[in-house]
C-alpha cells in the first residue's frame, strides 16, 4: 500500500533521524549532498565548511532536503522538504551548534571505546566533525509518503 505520511510522522521522522540529502542548485546543474542535521521542530539545521554546497547555497537559497527510513523496497518511509537556506551568525550558530553537537555527537563515537583495546595508539582525533558554517533551513513545505506492504 503506498500512502502519505500524517503531519505526526512526518515530525516523527525528520525527529528520529541525523542524515539527510541536502539538494540545492546553482540555475544550471542540481547539486546533492548527504548532511547530518537535526530538527527542532521548526527549522532543520546543519554545520558545513567552505565549498561548493555553500557557494551554490550562497547564491541560491532555495533548497530540497530529503529524509527516509527503509526497512526493505516494498517497507519504507519518505520525508521531502522545501526551504530557504540561511546562514548563521554569533549566537544563533553558537545556540543551534550545541543543540547539533547535543543530538548527533553522541551517536559518532561510543564512549565505551577505548583506543588502546583496538591496537589504536594515537588519539582519537574528532575535530573534522567540527565545521565553521552553521545553517538552518526555513521549511515552506513538506510532503511525506510510505510504501508498506
Amino acid at each position: 500500500m503506498l500512502g502519505e505520511l500524517s503531519k505526526e510522522k512526518i515530525e516523527n521522522i525528520l525527529s528520529s533521524q541525523v542524515v539527510g540529502r541536502l539538494a540545492c542548485s546553482d540555475g544550471n546543474q542540481p547539486y546533492i549532498t548527504p548532511v547530518t542535521y537535526i530538527f527542532d521542530g521548526k527549522y532543520i539545521y546543519g554545520q558545513s565548511n567552505e565549498g561548493k554546497k555553500l557557494s551554490i547555497l550562497r547564491k541560491n537559497p532555495n533548497v530540497c532536503f530529503e529524509v527516509d527510513v527503509v526497512t526493505d523496497m516494498r517497507n519504507w518511509q519518505s520525508v521531502i522538504v522545501y526551504g530557504k537556506f540561511e546562514e548563521l551568525k554569533d549566537e544563533m550558530a553558537r545556540s543551534a551548534r550545541a543543540i547539533l553537537f547535543e543530538k548527533v555527537f553522541s551517536l559518532m563515537t561510543s564512549s565505551t571505546i577505548h583506543p588502546h583495546e583496538h591496537g589504536v595508539i594515537s588519539v582519537i582525533d574528532d575535530s573534522n566533525r567540527v565545521k565553521y558554517i552553521m545553517y538552518r533551513i526555513e521549511i515552506s513545505k513538506v510532503t511525506g509518503r510510505f510504501e508498506k506492504q
